[in-house]
């Protein structure tokens, strides 16, 4: 099956439930500092921790909707995700993806999984070797993502490989809300698997969240430190009145001739939407896949082109400290 290049994604929590301390310090120890981590020992807490995120998740959705909603009504999409991005931190302290033990005192891993009603985030189960048949029935159900033994050979590699595996799947609603925003023609780009792969290398390399958008078409991104970017794409057949554009936008006859030459991509429409000041950017265009359809450029937003401030990731990252097990229970002597 062909990669599916997300219309959204960001990075978000990640949590592991195991009642055996020393490996679920382990696994704590050999997720990159990069990815946010919580640490839990005990079901009571995991599930504590846990029994608010679908209406979160909901909550988030429903935030994304309502900018849909409004791009409909005729409010440019480029400002307002910006501004969500810059009113909604909290988003980055969704679960996207939980690591539960299967044998358990109690409780096995599988039953802490399944009651997890309507949370869309992603399900690893960790199992002893006895356990993989029932783990095979589950998968096999759509119970669960994935299954790992904790047998492995790699455990530490084989995880965090399933992780940015799950991590890089399209989610089912979100991609739903954001392909509406899309023109046919563009969600057929997309598709193009050398312009997927493209794409996701490019993302991969800078972003912990972008959306792609349809008008302007192209991909909004965030670093990790709070940094945004818009990478503009244009289809190649459509260069000859993206020069006119950029000729009625005052920018000069060798900048035209560069643009429907594929050299260069003018921001008008950046310039528009978010009511930049000073003469409209140019930057240098690079293909896109390889089937030669599609050409994009890449323009970094500076603090005073942003509707307001965007709280970093890195700041999540810089809060956690040590990575420490948040319900660690000592037994009174």
């Amino acid at each position: 099956m062909a990669f599916k290049f997300p219309l959204y994604r960001r990075s978000g929590s990640l949590i592991f439930l195991d009642d055996d301390v020393d490996y679920l310090e382990m696994l704590g120890m050999v997720v990159p500092a990069s990815l946010q981590v919580e640490l839990f020992s005990r079901p009571t807490a995991f599930l504590a921790r846990m029994d608010e995120e679908p209406a979160r998740w909901e909550a988030d959705a429903g935030l994304q909707l309502q900018l849909i909603d409004r791009w409909r009504l005729g409010h440019p999409l480029l400002p307002q995700v910006l501004r969500y991005w810059g009113s909604n931190p909290a988003r980055y302290q969704l679960a996207q993806t939980c690591v539960v033990d299967f044998a358990m005192p109690g409780i096995d891993g599988l039953k802490v999984l399944d009651s997890l009603l309507d949370w869309p985030g992603s399900r690893i189960l960790l199992t002893g070797q006895a356990d993989d048949q029932l783990a095979i029935k589950a998968f096999n159900k759509g119970l669960i993502d994935q299954f790992i033994p904790k047998q492995t050979a790699d455990i530490a590699g084989r995880l965090l490989t399933t992780i940015i595996k799950l991590a890089e799947t399209a989610h089912p609603r979100l991609n739903t809300v954001w392909r509406t925003a899309l023109q046919s023609q563009h969600q057929a780009m997309l598709e193009a698997p050398s312009v997927a792969a493209t794409l996701h290398a490019l993302v991969q390399e800078q972003w912990i969240e972008y959306v792609v958008l349809g008008e302007p078409f192209g991909l909004l991104g965030l670093t990790a430190e709070g940094q945004c970017d818009w990478l503009q794409l244009e289809p190649t057949a459509g260069l000859k009145d993206v020069g006119d554009l950029a000729r009625s936008a005052g920018l000069g006859f060798d900048t035209v001739r560069g643009i429907q030459e594929g050299a260069l991509l003018p921001a008008v429409e950046l310039h528009q939407q978010l009511g930049l000041s000073g003469p409209i950017r140019t930057e240098k265009a690079f293909a896109i896949g390889d089937e030669g359809l599609l050409i994009g450029a890449q323009f970094r937003l500076g603090d005073a082109d942003l509707p307001q401030p965007i709280y970093p990731y890195r700041h999540f990252l810089d809060m956690q400290g040590l990575r420490t097990i948040q319900d660690t229970w000592v037994p009174p002597r």
